[in-house]
């Protein structure tokens, strides 16, 4: 489990991207865990890896702090009402597991379209200035509730979903904004969804902790090699092994 966290970490490291991705269908598929272990497990892993890269991104001036909170006021309203959903509309564990496969799958494949075009995308608007965006409100908070709803049921989709929104929404943003303001608003997402999961017993810990140990010399690593290799090389990469692990959750219907 330790090997399988480095190697998470290494990615996430390399991309930016990925965590959630990654672990939870890995989880799912590579070691029969049960899907809501898998997400609660993977969230709490996410929202604790994805903490000092935030902070670091705060210290750099990189979060747009206008856009963070419109995101933020979506995401974890939507998330705190899917938790509440879970524990009180009693469902059954199968057929949960069920439909968490089912949004699962689809994310995956989602992201693994999106995470390749992010780089398209980003050309775009090279010479633009962050200070000339303008918040967009509405759209805004409700991509965020999206995204909340898809985070907590799934854990994926913090990263690579959330980069991609960005990028469409505010197009004149710089990357490295998008970067910044994305990573740091994945970390009250996922934490609030992690613990909330933890309250209804879907954390296991065993699996956390060898993750964590795995995970944070991976990220280290992995930001070295970042400079080494190519961006679309990368993305290349993690596209393949997003739509990997799409394939091996809709196998295990």
């Amino acid at each position: 489990m330790t090997i399988c966290g480095f190697g998470v970490g290494l990615l996430v490291g390399m991309t930016g991207v990925g965590a959630g991705a990654l672990t939870t269908p890995l989880l799912i598929s590579g070691f029969g865990v049960a899907p809501t272990v898998a997400v609660g497990t993977d969230l709490l892993f996410a929202g604790l890896t994805k903490a000092g890269g935030a902070w670091r991104h705060h210290r750099l001036g990189h979060v747009n702090w206008g856009i963070f909170t419109a995101l933020a006021i979506g995401s974890v309203s939507a998330a705190s009402l899917t938790l509440v959903a879970i524990a009180y509309l009693e469902a059954d564990p199968a057929t949960l597991g069920e439909m968490i496969r089912l949004v699962l799958a689809g994310t995956l494949v989602v992201s693994a379209i999106a995470v390749p075009l992010i780089p398209i995308l980003l050309v775009r608007r090279v010479k633009a200035r962050s200070s000339q965006v303008v918040v967009r409100p509405f759209w805004t908070v409700l991509m965020g509730i999206v995204l909340g709803v898809i985070v907590t049921l799934t854990s994926v989709g913090a990263g690579a979903i959330g980069v991609a929104i960005l990028t469409l929404l505010y197009p004149m943003l710089r990357a490295r904004h998008i970067v910044g303001t994305d990573i740091i608003h994945a970390v009250p997402l996922t934490l609030l969804s992690g613990l909330g999961h933890l309250s209804l017993g879907n954390i296991d810990f065993s699996i956390l902790l060898p993750l964590l140990i795995g995970s944070l010399p991976g990220i280290l690593i992995g930001a070295r090699l970042t400079s080494m290799v190519p961006d679309w090389l990368l993305r290349l990469i993690l596209a393949l092994v997003l739509a990997t692990a799409a394939y091996l959750v809709i196998m295990k219907f």
